[in-house]
């Protein structure tokens, strides 16, 4: 990959105005070995050659976005003769799901186990789970399957075409292993100080007599999987507040 490809990479990635600094630390290493000779010196001239020409080329017409400098460093924006399109567009998103710990586990064994029915599952956790599920699929993150063809013929569940599009995931074979989705939510959780971490029930786990289901005011907020676009505040009340996921904002 060339300097200039992972230079890019990098400033989209970020949620804030990333240095030539950072830049530097993290692509020296591959500058320094493509280069025969060269040291640090040498690795952050190319660097700052390689962004002030990526900077160029999103400066002309053709594209629709542009980086800039903010605050020290370099991030990615929208035009500014691009913000009513990206402003119309971003009113047309779904607003981003708020799932409670114990619905984001309920969700987690349906994924993993599908299909499946509400006892397989309050027995994978441990809890009652029944009370969840309308709230899964009053958000279409899951939907029946038919019938389990055993005594009392259960529903079966399964997750939808919006659960992948809310997960950014071509199909259920790009989930992550059990132990990734357990540590990703684990750190969800301690971003928030107040918000106790709970450590989630393997579908592997030793089984468990369901008990009610815990109340948690705790909650996860899930954005769509669309990597976009902008992040825009048009005014000071919630409802004028457009908020979308990896959003990149110009000023």
């Amino acid at each position: 990959m060339s300097i200039q490809a992972r230079i890019e990479a990098i400033i989209y990635a970020a949620e804030t105005p990333v240095t030539l600094e950072q830049i530097l630390e993290l692509v020296k290493d591959s500058v320094i070995a493509q280069q025969e000779g060269a040291d640090e010196a040498t690795a952050k001239s190319a660097v700052r050659a390689a962004l002030e020409e990526l900077v160029a080329q999103y400066g002309t017409s053709e594209h629709g976005i542009e980086i800039r400098q903010v605050a020290g460093g370099y991030r990615m924006s929208t035009k500014p003769e691009q913000h009513d399109v990206v402003r119309a567009f971003a009113k047309s998103l779904k607003p981003p799901i708020r799932l409670s710990l114990p619905a984001l586990e309920t969700l987690a064994v349906i994924a993993y186990k599908q299909p499946v029915t509400v006892p397989e599952i309050s027995e994978i956790r441990g809890v009652d789970s029944g009370g969840v599920i309308a709230t899964l699929l009053d958000r279409k993150l899951i939907t029946t399957s038919g019938r389990k063809a055993v005594i009392g013929r259960p529903i079966l569940y399964k997750t939808t075409k919006d659960f992948l599009m809310r997960f950014g995931l071509k199909d259920v074979t790009e989930l992550p292993s059990m132990e990734e989705f357990e540590k990703l939510v684990a750190e969800s959780f301690q971003m928030d100080e107040a918000a106790p971490v709970t450590e989630m029930a393997s579908p592997d786990s030793p089984e468990a007599a369901p008990a009610a289901e815990p109340i948690s005011n705790d909650s996860v907020e899930i954005h769509s999987g669309t990597d976009a676009i902008v992040s825009e505040t048009a005014g000071d009340s919630p409802e004028e507040a457009i908020e979308t996921h990896a959003s990149k904002a110009s000023d």
